[in-house]
């Protein structure tokens, strides 16, 4: 008998272990990144420091935005061998947000001796925000053998729907070519120029209105 095909689901993260899911799909994703080759040069221990790193802004998305995962699931047999495949973490700029909380001390807990490099991607960050009201996709990750099927694309069409009945805009920092091209494909646009870490790691500001037009490919 021929396995049932699988089905997908966007749920918000409803708890910590939701939470640090997330956080494991976006270092495993992002692992083999140009720019976090440069935040953490140690093959062997990036996706640890990443993993550890990347859950502080999760854990912040919670009290602050919004933590969607993509869930993969059979049809048929309910929540058995369902499991987390992708997910996209936002904050909710229409009001200030404070940094996490006790932010240095946790940051160089998780990132150690690379604690700086990371604090010199907070600062480019921070210098190329927008200071008009949006949402910031401060992360848009899929698990590498899942990639290039859409997962992605779901995932922005599920926020996007809310942004248009808001009249909010979105904004985002893509991490290479080829995620530009994708958000180029959902109604972002270029905002500003592009800014680059030390090893030539470049990142992409860009713009959404709310009327933005996608592209469902």
């Amino acid at each position: 008998m021929r396995n049932a095909p699988a089905t997908r689901l966007i749920r918000s993260a409803a708890d910590d272990q939701d939470l640090d899911a997330a956080a494991a799909i976006v270092a495993e994703a992002f692992s083999s990144l140009q720019a976090t080759a440069w935040l953490v040069p140690e093959p062997d221990r990036r996706m640890i420091i990443l993993t550890d790193v990347f859950r502080i802004l999760v854990r912040h998305a919670r009290d602050h935005g919004q933590v969607d995962l993509l869930v993969q699931m059979p049809k048929v047999g309910g929540a058995r061998g369902r499991h987390s495949i992708g997910a996209a973490v936002w904050f909710h700029r229409d009001h200030e947000i404070p940094p996490p909380a006790d932010y240095s001390h946790r940051l160089r807990e998780a990132a150690g001796e690379y604690t700086s490099r990371f604090e010199i991607l907070d600062r480019l960050f921070n210098e190329h925000h927008p200071d008009q009201s949006h949402h910031h996709l401060a992360l848009l990750a899929v698990v590498p053998n899942c990639q290039g099927k859409g997962a992605g694309s779901a995932l922005l069409q599920h926020h996007h729907a809310g942004l248009v009945l808001q009249e909010m805009p979105a904004y985002l920092e893509a991490s290479n070519l080829q995620s530009r091209d994708l958000y180029l494909d959902h109604g972002y646009r270029a905002h500003g120029q592009p800014f680059s870490l030390p090893n030539g790691a470049t990142f992409h500001p860009m713009w959404r209105t709310p009327s933005g037009i996608e592209d469902s490919r």
